[in-house]
C-alpha cells in the first residue's frame, strides 16, 4: 500500500479518500450491497476493467480499495508520465509473478503503441488491467482492449453526496480539518456542494484552500464570501463524448420544440467554447431535416444565422444562434424531406433503375428527335394552374409524404389530389 501512501502533508481529498466500501460516497448503481462489480472486489475476483467517469468521481479511490482487498501483486502506473519502456517492464515483472493487477490512471492518455503494447499480457491472463479514464472508452481506448475489459461508468455525485463529504472531512480529526475548528455555514456548503458540479476532489479542494485562509483569522466561520472567494469560476469538463452528448440533445431539443431546452443546451456549447459555425451548421441540417416545407422559412433563417455567426464571429454571434434555434424549435415540424430522399436513395441503391420516360429525355443535342427524346412531352406552364398530367416516373412509388402540419398541410392536400388523379388515370 505504499502506492497511495498518505499523511497530513497530502491534499485534503486525497487524505478523505475511502478506507471501505461502505465509506465509499456515490456510485450506488455499481458499489451497493450485491452489485458484481462490489461481489468482485470483496471476494478479490476482480477481472480486466476500465472505470469511465468525469473527474472526482472515484476512480482511483475505487482502485485503492481494490488494492486494499486483493492479495495479489498491485502495480500503479499514470499514463501522463509512463513510456512504453516501463509498460514493458512492469509485464515483465508481472510474467515472474503469481497474480498482478496493473492499475493505469488516465489510461485513454495512452496512444495506439503503448495500448498495444498491454494486449498480449492482459489477453492470456498475465496481468488484471485497471484503467482510469475521463473519456468514454469506445473512444479513446483501441476496441481490441476494451472489448476484454469490463466497463463500469461512474457519475457525477449528486449535491447531497458533495454535502456529505464536505461535512466528513469538517467533522474528521485524523484525516480531515476536525481539530482545526472551521465551522461552515449553510449557505457556503451549499454553494460549494452545487459549484463544484459533481467534483469531489474540486469541492474538497475548495474546502482546504478556505480552511487555509481561515488559519490566520481568529474567526474560524466559513461563510458564503469565503466560499465565493475559493470557487472563482464555475468550471465543468467537456471532453469529446460531452461534445457529442450536448450536441445531440441540442439538436433533440429543436425536435422536440422545447425552447427553453435549447437556449440552455445552447449556452452550455458557447460557455466550453464550442465551434459556433458547428453550431450554425446543426441548426440548418435540422431546418431541412426536422422542420421542412412545414416551415419552408426555416432553412432562409438557419442559413442566414450561419453568415451572420461567421461575418460577426463570437461572442455576439451568440444572438443569431439563440435566434435561429428558438425559431427551429417552434416552428411546425416535417421531416418528410429527410425521409423521402432517404427511401429514394433507397430504392435506387436496392432495386432495379427505371428508365428516364423517353418524353422526358434531354433535347439538347444533335440527332435527339431522331432517337424520340422529348416527343409528346407537355409543358406544364401551358396548361391550367401549370400542371398537366403525364408521366414523370414509372410506377407508383411513393416518396415524398407530407405532414400534417403548418406549410405541408396545404402541399399534402394538393398532392393528394394530384396522385389520385395520376394513379386513376393510369
Amino acid at each position: 500500500m505504499e502506492l497511495f501512501k498518505q499523511d497530513r502533508q497530502s491534499p485534503l481529498a486525497w487524505r478523505m479518500q475511502p478506507g471501505s466500501l461502505d465509506e465509499f460516497i456515490g456510485q450506488a448503481h455499481i458499489l451497493d450491497r450485491g452489485k458484481p462489480l462490489r461481489e468482485a472486489i470483496e471476494r478479490d475476483r476482480i477481472a480486466s476493467l476500465v472505470l469511465y467517469g468525469p473527474p472526482g468521481t472515484g476512480k482511483t479511490a475505487l482502485s485503492r480499495l481494490i488494492a486494499k482487498k486483493t492479495v495479489s501483486h498491485f502495480v500503479s502506473l499514470n499514463a501522463v508520465t509512463s513510456g512504453v519502456a516501463e509498460v514493458k517492464r512492469v509485464l515483465k515483472d508481472a510474467r515472474n509473478a503469481d497474480r498482478t493487477i496493473l492499475f493505469i490512471d488516465e489510461i485513454h492518455r495512452f496512444n495506439k503503441l503503448q495500448q498495444d503494447a498491454l494486449l498480449p499480457d492482459v489477453e492470456n491472463g498475465t496481468v488484471t488491467l485497471i484503467g482510469a479514464s475521463t473519456q468514454n472508452p469506445f473512444f479513446a481506448i483501441i476496441p481490441a482492449l476494451s472489448s476484454r475489459s469490463m466497463i463500469f461508468q461512474l457519475y457525477a455525485l449528486s449535491t447531497d453526496e458533495i454535502k456529505t463529504l464536505l461535512e466528513r472531512a469538517l467533522a474528521d480529526n485524523e484525516r480531515g480539518l476536525g481539530k482545526d475548528g472551521v465551522v461552515m455555514e449553510a449557505e457556503a456548503l451549499e454553494f460549494l456542494a452545487v459549484i463544484s458540479e459533481g467534483d469531489a476532489r474540486k469541492a474538497l479542494n475548495a474546502l482546504e484552500m478556505g480552511a487555509f485562509i481561515l488559519s490566520s483569522r481568529e474567526k474560524k466561520s466559513f461563510g458564503l464570501e469565503l466560499a465565493r472567494e475559493v470557487m472563482q469560476k464555475k468550471g465543468y469538463s467537456y471532453s469529446r463524448d460531452e461534445h457529442y452528448d450536448t450536441i445531440s440533445a441540442f439538436i433533440k431539443s429543436m425536435r422536440g420544440s422545447d425552447p427553453d431546452a435549447v437556449l440552455y443546451w445552447l449556452a452550455r456549447m458557447i460557455d466550453a467554447d464550442e465551434d459556433p459555425l458547428f453550431i450554425a451548421r446543426r441548426i440548418v441540417i435540422c431546418a431541412s431535416e426536422d422542420v421542412g416545407n412545414a416551415d419552408p422559412g426555416a432553412l432562409q433563417v438557419a442559413v442566414a444565422a450561419y453568415s451572420a455567426v461567421e461575418a460577426i464571429g463570437m461572442p455576439e454571434g451568440r444572438i443569431p444562434l439563440a435566434q435561429a434555434a428558438i425559431y427551429m424549435a417552434m416552428a411546425p415540424k416535417s421531416n418528410a424531406a429527410y425521409r423521402g430522399i432517404d427511401m429514394a436513395l433507397a430504392s435506387v441503391r436496392e432495386k432495379r433503375l427505371k428508365p428516364v420516360p423517353v418524353h422526358l429525355k434531354g433535347t439538347g443535342y444533335s440527332g435527339a428527335s431522331r432517337l424520340g427524346a422529348g416527343v409528346g412531352y407537355k409543358y406544364p406552364h401551358n396548361y391550367e394552374n401549370h400542371h398537366v398530367d403525364q408521366e414523370y416516373m414509372a410506377g407508383k412509388d411513393v416518396f415524398y409524404i407530407p405532414a400534417d402540419q403548418g406549410y405541408e398541410k396545404i402541399l399534402k392536400k394538393t398532392l393528394d389530389k394530384r396522385r389520385s388523379t395520376k394513379w386513376t388515370a393510369h
